[in-house]
């Protein structure tokens, strides 16, 4: 792969920049010139920016967002080794990533989207992820320069980088550190007073003291069940007497409706009885037979008074009185007339009237009570069903209302005995509830300790099948590339580094030596030459070397000797640095290079 163009719209210090990469490449700037910031953009367009600070003051996105420009976006233009062609759009503010093709075909879609990084393009192309590719083909500043005091740190980097791949990762150093984890985080079967050692002694008490109280938990059942049943009664008396309420209620009602209609119709009665009256006494009036018979006694009296005495003035006085009486009489009935039209016939009319609205009014009640007897009794039909009839119809409903309370009462009665035996058993359901609580929390905690265990010693089978897979099959090609790439670092002083358990290496006279024993400066080229080294093994891909600032402590015997090595190697190498000696030494080697100037 090589990088053939970058467009910078704005990138922390850095906006509208254009630059252009060949296979040898040095950007040369002052300090804070923003050599650094070329680097970290091309870095975080191939892989996105990131807002986490990974212990950091700032994260990369906060640290280079422009600051009065809306533009932090730019392009990258390169080609892989299969001669395919791509330029890469990135707008670091949304995550946007366009990919285009050689024939400017937009293939963004083709490639992994993660929700964090967004589009992952380079990393399906080459197969190499950030930090791998940070831990090898990039060399940031100053990280070749380690004084006498901190040579130890950098014989342990090379030794990382041997064994796992990654400077910043210790094989032995993990399985250490991991076995610590495990016997102080978790400990084993033969360690004491460690977490699952106490968490396994607690098990065990806590079952002890729960085998010992287990008979309560049946008893706590028996008495749940007999609740069950109680309760299950109860709801149907219950449910009965409610019923039983109703159709009483719906009884009394209809009685109480009953009543009042049957006083209506005593009024009814009684007023019909009394018209009744009124009417016989009207008729005793008009057949006043008192009068009558005086009538006839004064006929009989003239006849005999004319039959048998002959005096003509008592017989005209006799005969006299018949006519005045028979006018009396008529005036008498005249007046009686009057009387019983103005006295007896008004009034009997207007009691018949009202009797007549009453006898109405009574019918209409009694249409209504039947048809809301019928209401009620359907209704009841509907949510009880048919069997409720037979209720309806008993006499003895308010006995069977009271047999319903009794029974209610002896179950609530028994319910509370019931209550009263639970309440003996709750400080030992209390104490079961209690160990049961702690077993469980108890038994997760194990769970979680046997976990976290199998995740460690998983953690340090696959750390140490690694270790063993690169030691038989990567660690023979790292040795043969690093030895060959350390005997042109130094001009073949040394042939042959062997790492294995330990880092050696193979003197001029044949000896070989641990790395402790070399010098700084030969501990810093045997580092470089081991990051060169890994490059082949970590992609299909010939990836671009960034080395910012590597070389501002080699001497310019050790800095021409790097320089011929990276002119011979494929990969295209991209150098920043401050001073102008890359420059001086490779136009002394009459070596075509790109000279890019950001100053």
């Amino acid at each position: 792969m090589k990088i053939k163009n970058l467009k910078i719209n704005g990138y922390g210090k850095l906006k509208n920049k254009n630059i252009n990469f060949e296979k040898i490449n040095i950007i040369y700037g002052k300090n804070e010139s923003g050599k650094s910031t070329i680097l970290n953009f091309i870095i975080n367009i191939l892989y996105n920016i990131s807002k986490n600070k990974n212990g950091k003051s700032l994260s990369d996105y906060d640290k280079y967002l422009p600051w009065n420009e809306n533009e932090f976006s730019g392009k990258i233009s390169y080609i892989l080794d299969n001669n395919k062609k791509y330029q890469v759009f990135r707008n670091f503010n949304k995550k946007d990533t366009e990919v285009y093709d050689e024939n400017g075909i937009n293939i963004s879609n083709e490639y992994n989207i993660d929700k964090k990084l967004g589009n992952l393009y380079f990393s399906d192309q080459v197969k190499v992820d950030k930090d791998t590719l940070l831990s090898t083909v990039v060399a940031a500043q100053n990280e070749t320069r380690i004084d006498a005091n901190m040579q130890n740190i950098l014989i342990q980097k090379v030794a990382n980088l041997a064994e796992s791949g990654d400077e910043e990762v210790s094989y032995k150093k993990a399985v250490n550190i991991l076995g610590k984890i495990l016997l102080n985080e978790v400990g084993t079967n033969k360690s004491q007073d460690r977490p699952i050692n106490i968490t396994k002694e607690n098990i065990f008490n806590y079952e002890k003291e729960l085998e010992d109280i287990k008979n309560i938990r049946n008893i706590k059942s028996e008495i749940e069940e007999k609740n069950k049943k109680l309760n299950k009664m109860l709801i149907s008396h219950e449910k009965n007497k409610e019923i039983i309420e109703k159709i009483i209620n719906i009884l009394n009602n209809k009685k109480l409706k009953s009543e009042k209609i049957k006083i209506k119709e005593n009024i009814y009665n009684e007023t019909k009885n009394k018209i009744e009256k009124i009417r016989n006494n009207k008729k005793d009036h008009k057949n006043n037979k008192k009068n009558y018979i005086i009538l006839i006694i004064l006929i009989i009296i003239n006849i005999l008074n004319f039959i048998f005495i002959k005096n003509k003035i008592i017989n005209l006085m006799l005969f006299a009185l018949i006519p005045i009486f028979i006018l009396i009489l008529f005036i008498k009935m005249i007046n009686n007339k009057k009387y019983f039209l103005k006295n007896v016939d008004l009034p009997v009319k207007t009691l018949e009237g009202n009797n007549n609205e009453l006898k109405i009014e009574i019918n209409k009640l009694k249409e209504e009570l039947n048809n809301e007897f019928f209401d009620e009794k359907e209704e009841l039909i509907r949510i009880y069903g048919k069997e409720i009839i037979n209720l309806l119809e008993d006499e003895d409903i308010e006995k069977r209302l009271h047999e319903t309370n009794k029974e209610i009462e002896r179950i609530e009665l028994e319910l509370h005995k019931q209550k009263l035996d639970m309440s003996n058993i709750e400080p030992k359901l209390e104490k079961l509830a209690e160990l049961e609580e702690k077993l469980e929390l108890e038994e997760s905690n194990l769970e979680k300790l046997e976990n976290r265990a199998n995740i460690i010693n998983l953690t340090k089978d696959i750390i140490e099948e690694s270790y063993i897979e690169m030691k038989n099959n990567v660690t023979p090609k790292f040795n043969i590339n690093l030895s060959k790439n350390i005997e042109k670092l130094s001009k073949g002083k040394y042939k042959n580094i062997i790492i294995n358990d330990d880092i050696l290496v193979e003197l001029e006279n044949g000896q070989h030596i641990s790395i402790e024993r070399l010098s700084t400066g030969t501990i810093e080229q045997i580092y470089l030459a081991l990051r060169l080294s890994v490059i082949d093994e970590i992609s299909t891909e010939k990836l671009p070397i960034f080395l910012d600032e590597t070389f501002a402590f080699y001497d310019d015997e050790r800095l021409e000797e790097a320089l011929k090595f990276l002119l011979d190697i494929e990969n295209q190498v991209i150098i920043f640095t401050c001073t102008n000696r890359e420059k001086n030494i490779l136009e002394k080697l009459n070596a075509n290079f790109n000279y890019i100037d950001i100053t």
